[in-house]
């Protein structure tokens, strides 16, 4: 009867052994917020490392993004121009050719400017020089004369004959490289071809005679290209051409 347990004697035994039901659900709540806790403060470092490599692919797109030679600045293509008639080639080639004469004139009034001045030569009363100049198709015959340096052309005067200046000062030229100008008389017949033909005539003769007056004038003049004769004349028409050089359209049949 010792020996056996009661029931009151083996309560205890099982209340040291099996735990509380009420003990785990009190202490539980308090191991779970330790547990989160302690994860929070394991993950909160990480943070900026998380946020570094969210940076570079944003930089990454965006050099993707630039436009390779969007700094460069654009060039201005001018639009195809449509093609020139024959007629307004000619005009434009016209407009050139008069450009480049009147800067040739200015140029060589500026070299008259610097030239040294000589005295001329003395001239008998009754002493005339004659001479022909020519340009392309414009023949000019030029006579000097001792007197106050009027100028003649098929019996007008210089301004009536050629009324723009440039051809006025073409005419001119060599009488005031040599210092002639206003000391010798000029008459000129002139004939054939335009208007700025009959002008390079008229200063081809006039140099020729200069140079029979005084022929130390020869070099002043030559170098200044006025002795040059300019034999360019149109080419003819030829038989079964439209022009000299134009053929007509080929038709096979």
């Amino acid at each position: 009867m010792d020996e056996q347990n009661t029931p009151e004697e083996n309560a205890p035994e099982q209340d040291e052994t099996t735990p509380d039901p009420v003990a785990e659900e009190v202490t539980s709540p308090e191991a779970d917020q330790e547990v989160e806790v302690t994860e929070e403060t394991e993950e909160a470092p990480p943070e900026p490392e998380a946020e570094a490599p969210a940076e570079e692919p944003a930089a990454k797109e965006e050099k993707k993004d630039v436009i390779p030679g969007a700094d460069l600045e654009p060039i201005l293509v001018e639009p195809d121009k449509p093609e020139l008639s024959a007629e307004e080639k000619a005009r434009l080639e016209a407009e050139e050719e008069e450009k480049a004469r009147r800067e040739a004139e200015l140029a060589a009034a500026e070299e008259t400017d610097a030239a040294v001045g000589r005295a001329p030569a003395k001239m008998e009363k009754g002493a005339r020089f004659l001479a022909t100049g020519k340009r392309k198709s414009s023949i000019a015959r030029v006579t000097l004369l001792p007197g106050n340096g009027k100028i003649t052309i098929n019996k007008r005067d210089l301004e009536e004959f050629f009324p723009r200046p440039l051809h006025q000062t073409m005419a001119k030229q060599p009488l005031v490289v040599s210092g002639y100008e206003g000391n010798v008389d000029v008459r000129v017949r002139v004939h054939g071809g335009g208007i700025s033909g009959q002008a390079g005539a008229v200063r081809h003769g006039i140099a020729r005679a200069l140079t029979e007056i005084d022929s130390e004038l020869r070099g002043d003049l030559k170098r200044r290209g006025f002795l040059t004769r300019d034999a360019r004349v149109k080419e003819r028409r030829k038989a079964g051409l439209k022009k000299a050089r134009k053929r007509p359209q080929f038709s096979k049949r």
